[in-house]
Formats: structure tokens, C-alpha cells, sequence
């Protein structure tokens, strides 16, 4: 099982020596996100401090984009890291799209698709010298000229993994992708259900098996080297599944187990504001059955029990210890190393 991290993304400026900790952390893969900056550029100071680890955006939005940037971008960063770059995509959801993007939202499973295809189709252009003519429903792309074709990539096309929560997401991902991000609201009974079975409909329908597809589960890790450390992390991470479960698009995991009736209350109170008392809805069985708490060695070992059935474990951490040490510790634990 592959490990990962993401770049906190504090001071962006940081993000190659931060990116070079994590690889010294023993992890496998760094990964930065679209939050308050952009996902892509942390990651070109990434691969200039980092030799092994792959490098990839969980995630960049694909709908506030087009097709012809992002496959600019990380036909760029694939080159620039060595062919260490994945490509995650995701799609957010509709007032993101709408009103802090000013971009359209229609149909995002059949755009995510076609978004997908068309970066392929792109690629093929320029890795295989295909002629450019893609017609789809939402995108087209059919002029390309030797200006702006940057040839061949020696390192061969960036893999492209969508994050999906859905059933249909999950089971377009299964068919056009080359993996998955799990989201970090999820519970082991939601994706031996709910996510495995969709993702191996869209593998069967694309001709793939299990193999030729990688999983990486998100994973909230609460720790602590005490009592009170460990529920000092616990009450962070409540911040952050109460605010996860306030998005409508997240309440099929809810649902599933047994909680959904909180989801439209955390919602209303997202809206007025009511970030502490949100908190509050999230109960210890709740935070148990979505996240891991413990000492760091604790959580390795639950990780690697738990996320079995991944490729790759993102470590979504929570970490009171205050030892720079504790990344490590906890990717020793999974690997079953003492």
C-alpha cells in the first residue's frame, strides 16, 4: 500500500521544502489541492526538491477549466517531474462552479467524461501524432497547429485519477480513469457497498479488471502521544466532518449509515454560520466509523487493517504530538515496520 500526504499549502512559497519533508517522511506520493491557491503551482517547486515521490493535485477542479489547459499543464509538470505527475480531477459542485467560478454547470457526470476524454484525445495529438478532432457535447477541440504541439513526452502520458462520491461518478470513474480518489467522508461499510461494487461496473464496462486501476483512499488520522492530545485532535476533526457533511453532494454516505437526517441541519447551519454548534452533531461513533485516532504507531496499524482494500492511503492528518517525527511513525506502523 502506497502513502500519502498533501501539501498544507500555508505558505505556498514553502512548498518544494515541504514537499522534500514529506519524501524524507517515507512517503510515496504528495499531493497538493485547490483551496486558497492554485493546486498546479506548489507542485512545480515540488518536483524540483523531491527525486522520488509522485506528485499529483487532489484535486484540481476540472469544470472551473477546460480540456486543452489541463492537458497543457500536466503534460508540462509530467515532463518537469520526471513522469512522477498525476492528474486529479474533480468536479465540485454547483455554486462553486457557478458562482465563484462564473463557469457552467450542467450534467457533471457526462462532463467529467468528456473531460477525461478529451485531455486523452489531446495527448494522443501529441504523444502519437493523431490529428486533433474531438466533437463532444460540451467540449471541442479540433485545431491544433506545430506552434503549439510540444511533441512526444518522453515519460509517456500523466495518469488521470477523479475523485467521486456518487454512484454514477463512481461508476464513470471505474470506466474512463486510471484511479480514485475516495473522499475523506467515508466509512468502510460505504465502500465495500456502495463505492467497490459501482467502481467494478465501470471497470467491466471499459474491459479493465482490478488491476489495472489504483484506489487511494482518503483517510481523516486523529493523533495524539496522550489521552488529551488524541481528543484535542478529535475535536478538530469534528470541525471538519461537520463542515464535510453540510455539502448536499455528501450526503449519500450519510445516508448509508443511518445519519442523514443531520445532513440538512448542518447544512441550514453552515449557512447562518454556526461553525461550533455544528460540531456538536458529530458524535464519537460518527468520528470513529469516518476517521482513526490514536498514537501515531496506533493509527498505522488500524490504517493498514482498515484501508486493505486500497492501492494508496492519503493520510488526512490531525497531529497534536507535536513531533515532526509523527508522518513517519505512522507510515512505519502501515508498512508493519517497528
Amino acid at each position: 500500500m502506497k502513502i500519502e500526504a498533501t501539501l498544507l499549502g500555508n505558505d505556498i512559497a514553502r512548498s518544494g521544502e515541504e514537499a522534500k519533508r514529506l519524501e524524507d517522511a517515507g512517503v510515496d506520493a504528495v499531493y497538493s489541492f485547490e483551496g486558497a491557491h492554485d493546486p498546479f503551482f506548489p507542485l512545480l517547486l515540488a518536483a524540483g526538491r523531491t527525486d522520488r515521490v509522485e506528485l499529483g493535485t487532489s484535486i484540481a477542479i476540472a469544470l472551473a477549466r477546460n480540456p486543452m489547459i489541463c492537458a497543457n499543464i500536466a503534460n508540462d509538470l509530467q515532463v518537469l517531474s520526471g513522469g512522477r505527475f498525476i492528474l486529479g480531477l474533480g468536479s465540485q459542485i454547483k455554486p462553486h462552479i457557478e458562482k465563484r467560478f462564473s463557469q457552467t454547470w450542467s450534467k457533471p457526470v457526462a462532463r467529467m467524461r468528456e473531460f477525461v476524454e478529451a485531455i486523452r484525445a489531446i495527448w494522443r495529438c501529441w504523444y502519437e501524432d493523431e490529428r486533433l478532432d474531438f466533437r463532444g457535447e460540451f467540449y471541442t477541440h479540433t485545431i491544433m497547429t506545430p506552434f503549439f504541439n510540444p511533441g512526444p513526452n518522453p515519460f509517456g502520458a500523466p495518469r488521470i485519477f477523479l475523485a467521486a462520491v456518487g454512484p454514477r461518478m463512481m461508476e464513470m470513474t471505474g470506466e474512463v480513469a486510471d484511479g480514485i480518489f475516495l473522499h475523506p467522508l467515508n466509512t468502510t461499510s460505504f465502500i465495500a457497498e456502495e463505492a467497490l461494487p459501482f467502481l467494478k461496473r465501470g471497470l467491466q464496462a471499459s474491459g479493465r479488471t482490478r488491476k489495472d486501476f489504483e484506489i487511494s483512499c482518503q483517510t481523516i488520522c486523529m493523533l495524539g502521544k496522550n489521552d488529551a492530545e488524541i481528543a484535542t485532535a478529535r475535536s478538530k476533526a469534528r470541525g471538519q466532518i461537520s463542515f464535510y457533511g453540510s455539502t448536499p453532494a455528501y450526503k449519500v454516505v450519510l445516508d448509508h449509515a443511518g445519519w442523514g437526517e443531520i445532513q440538512p441541519r448542518l447544512n441550514r447551519m453552515s449557512k447562518e454560520g454556526r461553525w461550533t454548534e455544528m460540531m456538536e452533531l458529530i458524535t464519537d461513533d460518527m468520528l470513529d466509523a469516518i476517521g482513526v485516532s490514536g498514537t501515531p504507531q496506533e493509527v498505522g496499524a488500524i490504517l493498514r487493517e482498515r484501508n486493505a482494500f486500497a492501492d494508496r492511503t492519503s493520510v488526512i492528518l490531525y497531529d497534536e504530538t507535536g513531533d515532526p517525527g509523527a508522518l513517519a511513525d505512522v507510515a512505519r506502523a502501515i508498512r508493519g515496520q517497528s
